[in-house]
């Protein structure tokens, strides 16, 4: 708001002058003179008060005999001819006036044009300025390249700062082989892929592995993004493709990253767009563009994309892109090696372990391993700690997870208790099963939308899941809900979520994965999915008995599963009530302490007991701490004391010694 003050008052300080100028420039000089009627001034001239006249065709200007001027016009020729004949003759010839006949001054067209022309730029700079704060000053450079050179000066990133990527890595070794000594490659009649499609989900380091494959070579490294391309107006994505492959050849080598490809190479012919649409027209120039240039020319070019199934197949074919590159959610030894590369500039303490964070991340990918310890390092900050503990990252984990605690939340007792026996409910269903994952952390203090959460970890990394390992999540994912019908006798909303998720599993078994017997091997689920430019929606390839069937289907493995699930709560009732009143006492506990609690080594109470000696041991020990410094400074503070006694007595004892000397 401030900017848009400040500039329009610019743009009215340079109105008003140059108003003032044209005003001024247009303006004829009068001097001292006195504008009178044509009356007045005949009356001047009858009583003699004037000693001279000037006539300028109607323009009459007078001199009055203490030199001051006066100045009027006449109506018209026959009232000049009368001033004439009534009074100026006879008083010229008298010698009392003098009367004077000049002619008119003829302006030059140039002079008379100069306003004009000041106020036509004046309106001309006005437009530019108001044009350009709107953007609209780019108007002549729409076509214009619109990538980013990465300069020389910059940090470069090589492949030993990407962590977890190593057959990635391989993939581009050539690449960069290439680049760095073409000859070899050239002599042995050998093409390298003219385009790599770097393909995976959000957040895997796939912008991170091209610019490593550029620092890597050394070569020029351009980025743009799809969405730079498309404009408006049509030809504008195309006159920019044509520009960057003009710029990319002249720094040849070179490599060229388009982010987020499938903005503008998505498939051609379908939508609402026809075929001459302008995302349509970039695509066929880009399509060109790459095909065109020289096999040896040293443009690689390096896309990234998540859906790389909407793409257009031309883009994808030999000579294009040549190869397709999977960068996938890393595995707990990438994982591990993420979380060495992201900690070196992080001062962690000696009990925080990477194997065993990498253990208790599964799914999350470098971006949320590099935010998880900037979290962590923040906490650590917040609680006024010199390193960042195992304690903060635990934290940092469950935040990004499930989201910041709400501990000022106020949450009824009610609501506590319910929430105390869901969560229970979901612990010890999955505790039961051969299948499940082992529970790791049990909360009621809220997070997010959520009202509390149980967090199981993997045993070990699974590349698949079988059909008995499902049913195991469907019966753990019910436990919170069953639990609320058997212990409090009614049910609640708590459960949607779970409902949400025990309903997909259950479709996904019988539509897409073919675990339904009495439908068989045969995949129901949508083929075409929904996204702008291809189809509008998905096609039902089934008849309504099939999908008559299928609901049955579903509807039979989530009874079953519920039916599983009432029968091991009912048979841990009791088991699962001590947990709840552990989760009412200390609100969260965690994975040992869950144990202690099913097989009855602990109770709510018992547990309530170590937590408070804990939390008196951690307060006595903070305490000998500040005792033990405050010991260790005190003897110093005496033994200054003492030194600052002696100096005293010495400057006293010197002080005296020259009052006597001046004595």
């Amino acid at each position: 708001m401030n900017k848009v003050f400040k500039t329009l008052a610019i743009y009215t300080v340079i109105f008003a002058v140059v108003f003032g100028l044209v005003t001024f420039i247009d303006q004829k000089p009068s001097g001292a003179v006195k504008e009178v009627s044509y009356s007045e001034f005949t009356n001047y001239i009858a009583n003699g008060e004037l000693k001279e006249v000037t006539f300028k065709e109607l323009e009459i200007t007078g001199v009055l005999k203490d030199d001051k001027k006066v100045h009027t016009y006449a109506h018209s020729s026959l009232d000049i001819n009368r001033l004439h004949t009534d009074y100026l003759d006879q008083q010229s010839r008298e010698g009392l006036v003098n009367v004077k006949n000049t002619k008119p001054e003829k302006e030059s067209w140039i002079v008379s044009l100069i306003p004009t022309l000041i106020m036509i730029g004046a309106l001309v700079f006005f437009w530019t300025m108001i044009m350009r704060q709107q953007g609209g000053g780019k108007a002549m450079s729409f076509g214009k390249n619109r990538a980013r050179l990465q300069k020389e000066n910059t940090k470069r990133v090589t492949f030993k700062d990407v962590a977890g990527l190593e057959e990635e890595k391989e993939e581009l070794e050539e690449i960069v082989d290439y680049l760095r000594g073409p000859k070899r490659y050239i002599s042995q009649g050998a093409r390298i892929p003219k385009g790599v499609l770097l393909v995976g989900p959000p957040g895997t380091g796939k912008t991170y592995l091209s610019k490593a494959t550029a620092g890597e070579a050394g070569v020029p490294f351009f980025t743009i993004s799809g969405s730079d391309f498309v404009e408006m107006f049509v030809g504008v994505g195309a006159s920019r493709v044509r520009e960057l492959f003009k710029e990319a050849k002249a720094h040849a080598p070179c490599i060229i990253f388009i982010d987020e490809i499938d903005a503008v190479g998505r498939r051609r012919g379908a939508g609402m767009g026809g075929g001459h649409d302008e995302r349509e027209q970039t695509l066929n120039q880009l399509l060109v563009e790459m095909d065109g240039f020289d096999e040896h020319a040293g443009i690689i070019i390096l896309a990234a994309t998540n859906r790389p199934d909407i793409l257009d197949p031309a883009l994808l074919r030999p000579g294009r892109f040549d190869r397709q590159v999977v960068i996938d959610i890393p595995d707990i030894k990438g994982r591990e090696a993420i979380f060495n590369v992201h900690a070196k500039n992080k001062n962690l303490a000696d009990d925080v372990d990477m194997h065993v964070l990498a253990r208790r991340t599964p799914g999350f990918t470098p971006a949320d391993i590099e935010n998880m310890l900037n979290e962590a390092a923040l906490l650590s900050i917040r609680r006024r700690k010199n390193a960042i503990g195992m304690a903060e990252v635990e934290e940092a984990i469950t935040k990004v997870i499930a989201g910041p605690q709400k501990k000022s939340r106020v949450v009824s007792e009610k609501d506590r208790w319910l929430t105390a026996v869901h969560e229970a409910g979901h612990a010890v269903v999955a505790r039961t099963l051969p299948d499940a994952d082992p529970v790791h952390q049990i909360t009621i203090v809220p997070r997010g939308r959520a009202g509390g959460f149980t967090m199981t970890l993997p045993k070990e990394e699974v590349s698949y899941v079988t059909k008995s390992r499902m049913e195991a999540m469907i019966v753990e994912l019910l436990g919170g809900r069953v639990a609320e019908q058997v212990i409090l006798g009614e049910i609640s909303t708590g459960a949607s979520n779970d409902i949400q998720r025990v309903t997909s599993i259950a479709r996904d078994m019988v539509t897409k994965y073919g675990f339904s017997e009495s439908l068989g091997t045969i995949n129901y689920s949508s083929s075409q999915e929904l996204f702008l430019g291809r189809d509008f929606g998905s096609k039902q390839e089934y008849s309504e008995d099939t999908a008559k069937q299928i609901d049955i289907e579903v509807k039979k493995i989530v009874h079953t599963a519920y039916e599983m699930t009432v029968n091991i709560i009912k048979e841990y009732k009791d088991t699962l009530l001590e947990i709840a009143n552990a989760l009412m006492e200390l609100e969260t506990i965690n994975g040992d302490q869950f144990e202690k609690l099913f097989k009855g080594e602990a109770t709510s109470k018992s547990l309530a007991a170590e937590e408070e000696n804990l939390d008196e041991t951690n307060k006595h020990s903070e305490e000998n701490k500040v005792e033990e410094i405050s010991e260790e400074t005190q003897p110093q503070d005496e033994s200054e004391n003492k030194e600052a006694e002696n100096i005293g007595k010495e400057d006293e004892e010197a002080f005296s010694d020259d009052i006597q000397k001046e004595e």
